[in-house]
Formats: C-alpha cells, structure tokens, sequence
C-alpha cells in the first residue's frame, strides 16, 4: 500500500525535493524538518498526518511562501517557492472571513474584473459550494460549517494551482465535520483543485485522500507514503476502507510512539 513517486514531470504540480528547515535561537539550533521528499500529482488531495508538534503546519507555510528560509527545493509548477503568491490558496482551521463584509464582499475582496463578471464569479463559486441565497448574508449569520464552505469559496474563486488547507474543520462539531467532509470531497471533485491538507483524523484523510503521507518528528521526516485507490465517494463502511484506515493507523501510532522516546 505504499506509494511509489512517479517520475512523469508533465503530471506533477508540486516537487518537494530533500526539504530542510531549521529553527535558531540564542541557546540552540533546532531541525524542525529533515530532508522531506515527495511529488504531488496535478489534481492530486493529498493528506499531510503525524503527531502534533511534528512540523506538518511549518510544511505547509513552506509550500504557502510565508517561511522562506529552508534547504532545497519546494518547487510549483516548476518554478521555486520563495514568496506567496496567488497560484496557491490557503484555508485556515477557522475560516478567517472579514465580519463587516457580507459573504459576498468577502469573496469579491481583490477582485480587479468589471463589476457584472464579479457578481457573476461570486454566484458561480458559491453555488460550487451550496451557499446559493447567501451573497447578502454576514459570517454571524452563517454556521461554522456554512463559513467554513464560504472560506473554500473565496479561495477558490481566484482559481489558484493548488490549495493548501491547515485542519480546516478541526474546530467543527463532530456531525458538521462529518458532513463537510462530505462537502469538501465533492468540491474537490466537481473543482479538480490540487488539495493538501493537514489533519489529526486519520478516517478524515482515508475518506478524502489519494495519498496520505506520514510523518515522524524530532525532526520532521517522511515515514511513510500510503496510495488509496478507492473510488469516490467512498463507503466508511467497507471493509475495504477499513483495511486503508488501519494500515495508516498503525504508521500513525509508530510515529508517535517514535515522537515520545
């Protein structure tokens, strides 16, 4: 079950290439990530898992532009990483909308088309989200899940290459996660976006994802890369899925009995 990188450059989006990132202080040098590899294929959803502290998010600022000093190469398109920039998207735990602006204001923010195509993207996207109705509505009026879909949306619309998604329905109730994963999965499919995101639910990442990599800590390191064939959508119920889930359990929990000696 576990993957093997392909080496069609055509296919790949994003080129992870023997990534090193290191922390100083006045007392010591930390090295947060080791010498990280792994490709991601255009269309890809890609889940990012490991213990907590292991440098999964500091991974991701990496490839988002806002940490630029690390060691070879995170590569976009072909092109290195060093700054942010709108060909890559991010989607925080919470969903970060502009509470005075009205939820279409907030997708329309940095928007420089005409007026007329700038209602018609914001109708477009939102309806790639269920939040038709919803353009004159403030985020206080909106669920967390309904906010969340809104912060999707207003990622999406500037059609980035890639959109990188830290724990972005971590801090749902459990049905509402459920649910979004569901939401989320068929945006992904009806978008065809690039997708990495971090998660600590590993089910989450089994239902969602194409590949799940794991990481080990102290420092950051790849310890495994799982394929999930599956068809979409996918049965949490089969057993199938349950022989997914309980291989990236198992590396899971090796990684984080490795993280505590």
């Amino acid at each position: 079950m576990q993957a093997t990188e392909t080496t069609a450059d055509n296919s790949v989006i994003l080129d992870i290439d023997h990534v090193s990132k290191e922390f100083k202080t006045r007392l010591k040098t930390v090295k947060a990530i080791d010498d990280v590899n792994f490709k991601v294929q255009r269309g890809e959803f890609i889940s990012v898992i490991g213990p907590s502290g292991c440098g999964k998010t500091t991974l991701l600022r990496l490839i988002a532009g806002l940490e630029t000093n690390y060691t070879g190469n995170i590569l976009l398109n072909g092109k290195r990483v060093e700054k942010p920039g709108l060909d890559r998207g991010v989607i925080f735990q919470d969903h970060r909308l502009l509470p005075w602006l009205t939820i279409e204001e907030n997708l329309a923010l940095g928007l420089t088309d005409d007026k007329t195509q700038i209602n018609a993207l914001v109708k477009q996207y939102l309806h790639k989200v269920d939040l038709d109705g919803f353009e004159n509505s403030y985020p206080r009026q909106l669920s967390g899940g309904m906010s969340q879909r809104a912060s999707i949306a207003r990622a999406l619309i500037r059609q980035p290459d890639i959109l990188l998604l830290d724990e972005p329905l971590g801090a749902l109730d459990a049905l509402t996660r459920y649910n979004m994963q569901e939401e989320l999965e068929k945006i992904w499919m009806n978008n065809e976006t690039t997708m990495i995101m971090i998660t600590h639910d590993i089910e989450e990442a089994v239902y969602l994802s194409d590949r799940i990599v794991v990481l080990d800590s102290r420092p950051c390191k790849v310890r495994e890369i799982f394929t999930i064939p599956l068809e979409h959508p996918r049965n949490r119920e089969s057993k199938e899925f349950e022989e997914y889930r309980t291989c990236v359990v198992s590396s899971f929990r090796s990684a984080v009995a490795n993280y505590s000696i």
